[in-house]
């Protein structure tokens, strides 16, 4: 049974969190922004849904590398180099998408956003948990993920918005900026890398039972999440960009506050109670989106979803860090968001070529149901915690 510990309760918001806010707005402004964005403008390009999904596969690809890279990256340069370079590579290369319409060049840029965004992901993770006193972790994560939640509340359907008003262009510099400005704020950020407790590497995490359940249900509800993201405008009736937008700040608004929800829930109870209600709070709202010719539907179903994912956000990464010593919170922050963006990509590229022999509104009710099958993980996991 989980025990909370009862003490006097140390200060949450620090100076250093302050800072880390401001690189953690800077960077997910600028990614949320263009993400149902390039698979748009990859569409229009004249590539279909195909093309959108390798757009968002590459992107999540290069991501995926990097996060496996990025622990070894921070320990040799520390947490402000990795986090300098990380948002250079997520907002010049976002600068320069409209260049070219090519299918190449869209990869290309892709590619270097991906591998950016990933040590913003992973030096940021680690640093703040570092952060954040340890009996107040699922509430300090919680308030992570609000100040990283609101950008992406706001980016994703102004995003959509904004290219169905004022084209490609305009979106892909405010993409480009809003990472670049949040540099300012790195050189006040601590620049050290904890080493108390055993060190826990990637590969061995992979190979924790403790570490790896927690990555297996994640993985399944990011997977989902990028389904969304990348084909939501192409599922919906032509003409409905309004609702596209309204749904996908409906999920964004759901997710954040179930975030925040989980967080202060877990503290006081654990979090590996929660683990299973997220996923199965994640397919239906899967299931339900594939009413994708009612309004009402694709609405609620991508409440639901954003609630389930929230509270899986939540628990599965108050979970890891909770499961290793301070050295391996740069692995825990690498495998979780492995976990999200390998999801993520992987979704949207199996997505499209399921799509393509079934139709949307099949292709995510195939997806629904698959999900449960990560359930037996998920009870496994929480049977098996202290």
């Amino acid at each position: 049974m989980f025990v909370p510990v009862m003490s006097e309760r140390a200060p949450l918001v620090t100076r250093a969190l302050m800072l880390r806010f401001v690189s953690i707005v800077g960077a997910s402004a600028s990614f949320f922004l263009l993400l149902p964005v390039v698979p748009l403008y990859a569409g229009a390009s004249g590539g279909g849904g195909r093309t959108a999904g390798l757009a968002t596969g590459a992107l999540m690809l290069s991501t995926v590398v990097g996060e496996l890279a990025a622990p070894r990256l921070v320990a040799r340069h520390g947490y402000r180099a990795a986090l300098a370079a990380g948002l250079l590579l997520l907002g010049a290369p976002a600068l320069v998408l409209t260049v070219s319409g090519s299918l190449v060049w869209i990869v290309a840029v892709c590619l270097a956003r991906g591998l950016g965004f990933a040590l913003t992901v992973v030096a940021g993770g680690a640093l703040t948990a570092s952060l954040i006193p340890a009996e107040r972790r699922g509430e300090g994560l919680a308030l992570v993920g609000i100040v990283s939640g609101v950008p992406a509340l706001v980016a994703m359907p102004l995003g959509v918005w904004l290219v169905a008003h004022g084209g490609f262009l305009p979106v892909a510099l405010a993409g480009g900026v809003v990472a670049l400005a949040a540099l300012v704020a790195v050189p006040g950020l601590p620049d050290r890398e904890l080493t108390s407790g055993p060190a826990v590497g990637v590969v061995a995490g992979f190979r924790t039972g403790a570490l790896l359940r927690p990555v297996v249900v994640f993985a399944t509800t990011a997977l989902a999440a990028g389904i969304v993201v990348t084909f939501l405008p192409l599922a919906v009736p032509a003409g409905d960009a309004g609702l596209v937008s309204v749904a996908l700040f409906v999920q964004s608004a759901a997710s954040t506050v179930a975030r925040w929800a989980a967080g202060r829930y877990g503290d006081r109870h654990g979090p590996a109670c929660l683990v299973l209600p997220g996923l199965l709070a994640s397919a239906a709202g899967m299931l339900v989106t594939a009413l994708t010719h009612s309004p009402a539907a694709v609405i609620a179903g991508l409440a639901f979803f954003g609630i389930g994912f929230g509270i899986t956000q939540n628990a599965t990464l108050t979970l890891m860090y909770a499961r290793v010593s301070t050295s391996g919170y740069g692995t825990v922050s690498a495998l979780w968001n492995f976990a999200y963006d390998g999801g993520m990509g992987l979704g949207a590229v199996g997505f499209g070529v399921l799509a393509a022999l079934t139709g949307y509104p099949l292709a995510f009710a195939l997806t629904g149901t698959l999900m449960l099958a990560a359930c037996a993980t998920a009870r496994r996991d929480r049977d098996s915690a202290p």
